[in-house]
């Protein structure tokens, strides 16, 4: 893997050469002023953005058209058939991760089964493909470790090679957005309106979340359609959702280093530290106090 740093009047990129056609740049912006970026992967090239801190913004047509990529944000471009250059602003205090991966070795990554990743079917091989989200817990903890990562030369190479596939497995296996076309309960518009005040309420009263019965009524929904609509429009079950909810917010506040495990555990409604490690271990593989040496 070959690593190359550009530094220039224009900006800072840290570019780091997985394999052949398989590149991650990395800009972090931590002065005061704006970095810009220019680039000409080609049109090979599926371009995967990560705003991690921050924000940036993409030009497009000498700056007629901006895309804006903020913080915890992320954003996919694809266009067989003009080029696509990457003419950025990287905002002060801000950092963007970015993937070049070439639509060869896009394919080769795949299984001939891989039907559910939209422009790898046939029919869709020659259309542009732009789709933005946001970046799941799981992605952003990977996300950190690239760019934090300290290990020797050695191993490094092939420490960041899995981990660039991990990303990649994660950011696919998102939940496809919902059909409302092929999911008749998310026609009623005041179904999702109540299901998402749902999703608000749990999220605002993560320490202590009422029970399901309860959110249901509070909502005006019966138990079924709560469970099952909020399946369908987030993908996860309302506890689940919340976890992953609980463990992100953890994982920030950790960062700031302005609380200790103890006071990160009673604001997300653990009981005790000890449960709270735990989680944050089911979570995403480590303890809290072994994470934050990953990142110091």
């Amino acid at each position: 893997m070959e690593e190359v740093f550009q530094n220039n009047a224009e900006g800072a990129t840290k570019e780091h050469e997985i394999e052949r056609g398989f590149l991650m740049l990395v800009h972090q912006n931590e002065s005061t002023e704006v970095h810009y970026i220019n680039r000409q992967p080609g049109r090979s090239y599926i371009q995967l953005h990560f705003g991690l801190k921050g924000s940036s913004r993409f030009l497009f047509n000498e700056g007629r058209y901006i895309l804006e990529v903020p913080e915890e944000k992320m954003l996919l471009l694809y266009n067989p058939q003009k080029d696509l250059p990457i003419h950025l602003e990287i905002q002060p205090k801000s950092w963007l991760v970015s993937i070049l991966i070439t639509l060869p070795k896009f394919h080769g990554l795949f299984s001939t089964e891989a039907g559910h990743v939209d422009f790898l079917s046939m029919e869709n091989k020659d259309k542009k493909y732009y789709t933005d989200g946001a970046i799941s817990p799981s992605m952003a903890v990977v996300l950190h470790q690239l760019v934090n990562t300290q290990l020797h030369p050695s191993i490094r190479d092939l420490y960041m090679k899995g981990k660039m596939y991990e990303l990649l497995s994660l950011y696919f296996n998102k939940s496809e957005e919902t059909d409302v076309e092929q999911c008749p309960f998310l026609i009623d518009e005041e179904h999702i309106l109540k299901i998402r005040k749902a999703k608000d309420i749990v999220l605002a009263n993560m320490a202590e979340p009422p029970g399901l019965q309860e959110l249901a009524n509070e909502v005006g929904l019966n138990l079924k359609k709560l469970k099952v609509g909020f399946k369908q429009l987030y993908g996860d079950t309302v506890y689940s959702f919340l976890f992953d909810y609980k463990m992100e917010y953890a994982r920030k506040m950790l960062e700031s280093g302005e609380f200790n495990v103890n006071e990160v555990s009673v604001k997300v409604g653990y009981s005790t530290p000890s449960h709270f490690i735990a989680g944050f271990k089911k979570k995403y593989g480590t303890t809290p106090k072994k994470y934050l040496m990953t990142i110091s």
